[in-house]
């Protein structure tokens, strides 16, 4: 049997990144506070946020291009706060992706190999599976100015392995990208990542391409890590409000409790009572306090006013707004006036019926109990 301390070793061999306690002020602004967590090798981390959340703070203390105010970062169970970034083993891909315009593809991807003097004899070689790798065989000769937005994603992504880095960081690298083509190059960063092994640190604030590429996610917002789980748990349990509404399209009820049953809550709302559950690990509110009930806009069932919504526990009446159609779906928006005023957005996939329903008429919502999560309310 393994004794406490080798175990503790091998343990301590198996996560690749330790952020402990960090934090960055500048002048009275906590842009990063009293962050921690670990990222078991070989694993895609995304740091996840809004603008000014801190996310992209944190990666640069991660690269070493700044220093904490506060804490340590490890990487490989080394402290690194003292080292500096070209002597860290990271490969970096960043929005601007810094191609060197004169050079060709290969050469571009075998500039890291020179910098660190590696045997000229091997870098073409290593230079041509990495091409294959990223799907540019036979792009090698071509100038960066002779590629494509998406071709140039996948030179910065090869020259950024190339040296067979312990870490890959990505700082929003596909932004700039149109919808399709960035799309595409998510599932293409994932692939790569699967077939490397190589650990790496995402940041976006693109929630797809959280939930797409992501063995784990941290979401942040005003310098705190929110919540740090897999991307099913941080969307189908959020810690708490902010992650509930940053990630997925959510209708929030707001309500005063009335009676709780365990996980199960009921609330009152302009005097209808509602049931739900308490979200995840979310602090559980007390009678008497207000509430926020949240509901993704695919939980909700949408019917004619005179519909049937059999099997489910709570029905409103509505009148729809406005309607979005987005090709596989349409976003409903709808005014519930029995529960105060609350617009609600609901997402129909009925491909057979899709925009049965227009401006001004009647409808009826319903949803489970199970699927409303109740968080305690800052109001």
């Amino acid at each position: 049997m393994m004794d406490a301390s080798a175990s503790d070793l091998h343990a301590a061999d198996e996560i690749a990144v330790s952020v402990k306690n960090v934090s960055m002020v500048f002048g009275d602004v906590h842009a990063v506070d009293n962050a921690s967590f670990d990222l078991p090798k070989g694993k895609f981390l995304t740091i996840l946020g809004p603008s000014g959340s801190g996310k992209t703070t944190l990666l640069r203390m991660i690269a070493g291009f700044d220093m904490p105010t506060r804490g340590e970062i490890f990487i490989n169970g080394q402290p690194v706060s003292a080292v500096p970034p070209h002597k860290r083993a990271i490969g970096m891909v960043f929005q601007k992706l810094a191609l060197f315009p004169h050079m060709t593809a290969a050469e571009n991807i075998a500039f890291p190999l020179k910098m660190r003097r590696h045997d000229a004899r091997t870098i073409p070689d290593k230079v041509a599976h990495y091409l294959e790798l990223v799907r540019l065989g036979g792009y090698g000769d071509r100038r960066i100015n002779e590629l494509s937005g998406g071709q140039q994603q996948r030179v910065a992504i090869a020259r950024a392995l190339v040296f067979e880095p312990d870490l890959l960081l990505l700082d929003e690298p596909l932004a700039a990208l149109d919808r399709k083509l960035r799309e595409e190059m998510q599932l293409e960063f994932r692939r790569i990542q699967k077939e490397l092994g190589v650990t790496t640190i995402n940041v976006t604030h693109d929630q797809r391409e959280a939930l797409v590429v992501s063995d784990e996610i941290v979401i942040m917002n005003d310098g705190e890590i929110q919540q740090k789980a897999a991307p099913v748990g941080a969307y189908r349990t959020p810690a708490n409000a902010f992650v509930a509404n940053f990630i997925g399209v959510t209708n929030f009820v707001e309500g005063k409790v009335t009676e709780l049953a365990g996980q199960q809550v009921t609330f009152e709302t302009n005097g209808v009572a509602l049931s739900g559950r308490i979200a995840g690990n979310a602090e559980a509110p007390d009678i008497g306090v207000n509430c926020s009930g949240a509901l993704r806009a695919e939980q909700i069932r949408i019917s004619s006013k005179d519909g049937r919504l059999d099997g489910l526990e709570s029905i409103v009446q509505g009148r729809v707004v406005d309607c979005i159609f987005e090709g596989e779906r349409v976003v409903y928006e709808i005014l519930v006036a029995e529960l105060g005023d609350t617009l609600m957005r609901v997402f129909d996939h009925d491909q057979e019926s899709h925009l049965q329903f227009g401006p001004g008429d009647d409808v009826r919502l319903g949803w489970n109990a199970r699927d409303m999560q109740v968080f305690k309310s800052d109001r």
